[in-house]
């Protein structure tokens, strides 16, 4: 919908993109499906705060240097003028986001402790896990900005400007929906729970309704965000490589600000309280390195 509200031409442009780009799109949405499901079984073994700290961490240092490499232009890049401001905001960047991973899991540990709760922790399970999700998210950011982006050009080419992104969510969207499709669907199946998606179970509280409210606005608050991230990652010039680590950087930030400012620090120890302060330090300076690097780029070159 939203592509069709942005790309001129949209039908032209289905019917004139590239079957193989279209094809290995789709493919690597699929893929990206298969991390998301990884990344909700990795939370039951390790936590939310690990889960994520990994599995994003691993995505923003992946994503951000594959596509250089495999297209053999790191080294040009590397020899542009600030460009190891770019490295340093992404090591920061990954730094802090283990640093908020390990300040999550002792918050997990410290609720726990004082709860009396049986820890469910399996590093065995959980860390396999986190590595496929990270990947896998790595492989979408590929699809979005790679094999995507012939498809991409040719919607620029037909009149939609910064909105190019929006057609090739089309194919990397509609691959990550199939795989999440049939898991659920097996899922419902096996566990006999497909009745669920017209009628509650007694024990559960809330309303049916307000479920798939909160589903829909979760579906829309995230497709959001890849929106807002084809804007900007067509604006970031030669360094657009770099989108993507900002972007996973920011997911790692706004989340922890928004535990911060909900109380959901509370009960912890001063030890962790403290950690997660320092990670969410590290990370907008992370983010301010990067921004940097940009406002360098926008200089006049000497001579």
């Amino acid at each position: 919908m939203v592509a069709w509200l942005t790309i001129p031409d949209l039908a032209t442009v289905l019917t004139e993109a590239p079957t193989d780009a279209i094809r290995n799109t789709f493919l690597l949405g699929v893929v990206y499906g298969i991390g998301g499901t990884a990344f909700g079984l990795a939370i039951r073994h390790v936590g939310y705060s690990l889960t994520y700290a990994i599995a994003i961490g691993i995505s923003c240092i992946l994503r951000t240097l594959t596509g250089p490499i495999v297209k053999g232009t790191l080294s040009v890049i590397l020899d542009k003028p600030g460009s190891h401001w770019v490295i340093w905001g992404i090591a920061v960047g990954f730094v802090g986001t283990l640093l908020c991973g390990f300040a999550g899991r002792s918050k997990e540990v410290d609720l726990i402790r004082n709860s009396g709760d049986k820890s469910s922790f399996s590093l065995e399970k959980g860390l396999p896990l986190c590595l496929i999700a990270g990947v896998f998210s790595a492989l979408y950011g590929i699809a979005v900005n790679d094999t995507g982006k012939p498809i991409a050009a040719l919607a620029e080419a037909h009149g939609a400007g910064h909105w190019q992104t929006n057609v090739v969510y089309i194919f990397c969207n509609t691959g990550a929906f199939v795989t999440t499709a049939l898991y659920t669907l097996f899922l419902g199946v096996h566990q006999k729970t497909m009745k669920e998606f017209i009628r509650l179970p007694d024990a559960c509280a809330g309303s049916l309704a307000r479920n798939y409210f909160l589903a829909i606005l979760t579906g829309c608050l995230w497709y959001f965000q890849f929106l807002f991230y084809g804007l900007g990652h067509v604006r970031m010039g030669s360094f657009k490589f770099s989108s993507w680590a900002i972007h996973m950087i920011m997911l790692i930030l706004f989340s922890n600000l928004a535990r911060l400012a909900m109380w959901k620090w509370v009960g912890c120890r001063r030890k962790t309280r403290i950690t997660v302060v320092d990670a969410i330090g590290l990370l907008v300076a992370a983010v301010l390195i990067i921004t940097h690097r940009n406002h360098l780029g926008e200089q006049p070159a000497a001579g």
